[in-house]
């Protein structure tokens, strides 16, 4: 039976972890930063030595060919993304990416020619972590979300999408087709406990689940904090906990559903005055619609409340959202049957994390493939996946590759 080499994956996986890794382990490969474009130069490297035809769109999608028996064909994608978080782990979005060179190499060193085309994509900027939203790439070729307004996203020191494409050599002059795929596939870890605390190698996602992003704003009145008596006070401060927690207990109330504040930030930031305003994000995602609704309305009426007992001002802004995404039911079985034909353990089960197949699968026949995440952990120096799970993962993939392209 066809398997990959499950060295040459690992020696990939290490080799581009170098690029950007510090000396905790973590590496940091933001979206299109020096590091980034030194990930792509390598990655597209080793797609030309086997003989791929490349492709770069204009929002630095990396497509690479790898042509098949009849061109005409619909063609099967597969890939992830490269980009990784500050300090991140060496797996998230890379083994993707890499898995689907590996299969490629493994294809041409048996002789073996698909039926049809089979295309690698690299995405811009999934982490979203220097420009947001993530999952930019697949969203702009996918024709979900506007290329210009993703164009003109800054980071933090004001630099924009396409000032920086422009400045490392990935502004690509024409679009990749948004052909009709026959499949589409991503392996990716888990990012979660879930495979791990059951000892089982493969999960198979049944889909994603829908999130929720807000901006919220908390304003009072910046005063002294040793002078002005507790009755009385605007506090921002005080009005954000409360929030805060009446968030989090507000997700607890519902097992399938989670929320989480993930940034904040406070004016004037100093410790001997009160805060006047308090800027800060909530995400909240979960499987069941009905039950993420629900808790999305009792926290924005939560706020509403809070800042109006706590005499303050809010300002909520749910500014990124997106439907559940469901998986094609055939792509989940080839899944299955070749877990079953390599005698390697699998699970159906839902993606609580983002992922470029949101996207994709939009326009696409799509399926995941999840192998374990150590601890559960991702974006971290301690994400960590066993190599042999690593190769596991790429062998259900390719194996689910040669079951659909014919």
């Amino acid at each position: 039976m066809l398997q990959i080499n499950a060295k040459r994956l690992q020696d990939r996986i290490e080799a581009m972890a170098a690029l950007g890794m510090d000396q905790s382990g973590g590496v940091s490969r933001l979206a299109l930063t020096d590091m980034d474009k030194a990930g792509r130069e390598l990655l597209i490297s080793w797609l030309e030595e086997l003989g791929c035809l490349i492709h770069i769109d204009p929002i630095g999608n990396i497509f690479a060919t790898y042509p098949g028996q009849d061109r005409e064909a619909k063609p099967i994608l597969t890939g992830s993304h490269n980009d990784t978080q500050p300090d991140g782990g060496k797996f998230d979005g890379s083994l993707g990416v890499l898995a689907g060179l590996e299969i490629i190499e493994t294809l041409k060193e048996n002789g073996y020619t698909l039926s049809r085309d089979l295309i690698v994509v690299n995405w811009t900027n999934e982490e979203g972590s220097r420009f947001s939203p993530g999952c930019t790439g697949s969203a702009v070729w996918s024709g979900k979300i506007d290329r210009e307004k993703m164009y003109a996203l800054t980071d933090r020191d004001g630099k924009s999408m396409k000032q920086e494409l422009a400045r490392i050599g990935f502004l690509g002059e024409s679009d990749f087709p948004r052909k009709t795929f026959h499949a589409a596939f991503e392996l990716h870890i888990e990012q979660g406990p879930v495979l791990d605390h059951e000892k089982i190698t493969i999960g198979i996602p049944e889909g994603i689940v829908s999130p929720r992003w807000y901006r919220v704003k908390v304003t009072g009145e910046t005063n002294h904090a040793g002078s002005t008596p507790m009755k009385g006070r605007q506090d921002a401060m005080y009005a954000f906990s409360l929030m805060c927690a009446k968030t989090i207990e507000t997700a607890k109330e519902f097992e399938t559903v989670v929320a989480t504040i993930g940034h904040v930030e406070t004016t004037p930031n100093s410790l001997n005055v009160i805060p006047g305003q308090v800027d800060f994000t909530i995400d909240i995602r979960g499987w069941d619609v009905d039950n993420t609704d629900t808790v999305c309305h009792k926290v924005e009426s939560a706020l509403k409340k809070i800042a109006e007992e706590a005499d303050c001002l809010v300002e909520i802004d749910r500014f990124w959202e997106e439907p559940r995404v469901t998986f094609d039911t055939e792509l989940m079985d080839a899944i299955e049957e070749s877990c079953k034909d390599l005698e390697i353990s699998y699970k159906r089960m839902y993606s609580g994390a983002n992922h470029d197949m949101i996207y994709v699968s939009m326009i696409a026949p799509g399926a995941m493939i999840f192998v374990p995440s150590i601890g559960g952990k991702s974006h971290s120096p301690l994400e960590d996946t066993p190599y042999k799970d690593c190769a596991a993962g790429a062998n259900v993939l390719l194996h689910s590759i040669l079951k659909v392209s014919n």
